[in-house]
């Protein structure tokens, strides 16, 4: 089994896992998971390939949610169901998840994503492209990266997002947490969505950014066949990075959905 890490945080009975996107890790979700204390504890995973996760030599969501799913059992979920938040390829694992191990989650919440292709794998391929191209032999700080890639990603806070995955090692040489080639190469799979034959009854928010287009009304029938208690709220003034972009309407939404 591909070797999980995850980084818990808060005291209460009641538990949430945190599942993050494309670049993403756990710790992204550290302001949300404190906002919801003392309610909730929550567990911010490091999906494969992420982070401080294992890598693996390809990208497949029946795979990593039978991972998750595994792990949770071993400890988090040993008790009972929990309940799941995925955002953007994190909500796509969280839904395959949900649906094959329906035993494990009792609510689920579904950020800015549906159970269908998605587009964006042009944008995608740039960063990832933009961040393989820096010659990490000649970096020795982390702003000389950010110089580097200046011209390739002009928006500041994308950059400090994706700078996030290069660390320093014991050599004091920089390398990058996230396993960029298969991510890369296997794009088209995270674009994509696997075909399943099930469906998950229990409640299931999902949860939309006003400015974003990866949730369309022609999503809608098939993310209700899938989970046909679902619920869409829509976040105005945010895009596709709802929990960053308004982070107190969803840690909003997120109580009163899980702990209703």
């Amino acid at each position: 089994m591909t070797a999980i890490h995850a980084t818990r945080i808060g005291e209460s009975s009641e538990r949430v896992v945190f599942l993050h996107g494309l670049f993403g890790q756990g710790k992204n979700f550290t302001q949300a998971a404190k906002a919801l204390q003392p309610e909730l504890t929550s567990l911010l995973v490091d999906l494969p390939n992420h982070g401080r996760s294992a890598w693996t030599d390809h990208v497949d969501y029946v795979e990593m949610a039978d991972t998750v799913a595994d792990f949770l059992r071993t400890d988090f979920a040993a008790d009972g169901p929990v309940n799941l938040v995925g955002h953007s390829m994190g909500g796509k694992v969280a839904m395959v998840l949900a649906l094959r191990h329906p035993d494990l989650i009792d609510r689920l919440v579904v950020v800015d994503i549906a159970p269908s292709d998605s587009d964006g794998a042009g944008e995608f391929e740039h960063l990832l492209g933009s961040l393989a191209a820096i010659d990490l032999s000649t970096i020795t700080r982390r702003s000389q990266a950010d110089e580097q890639l200046q011209e390739p990603i002009p928006n500041r806070t994308v950059r400090g997002f994706l700078l996030q995955n290069l660390r320093a090692g014991d050599d004091e040489r920089y390398r990058w947490q996230a396993n960029l080639d298969v991510l890369r190469r296997d794009l088209p799979t995270i674009g994509g969505f696997p075909e399943l034959e099930a469906t998950f009854d229990h409640p299931v928010l999902w949860i939309s950014g006003e400015t974003s287009d990866y949730v369309r009304e022609e999503h809608e029938a098939r993310m209700r066949e899938l989970f046909p208690r679902t619920r869409l709220v829509t976040v105005k003034g945010a895009g596709h990075w709802v929990h960053s972009e308004q982070p107190a309407s969803f840690v909003s939404a997120l109580r009163v959905f899980l702990t209703a």
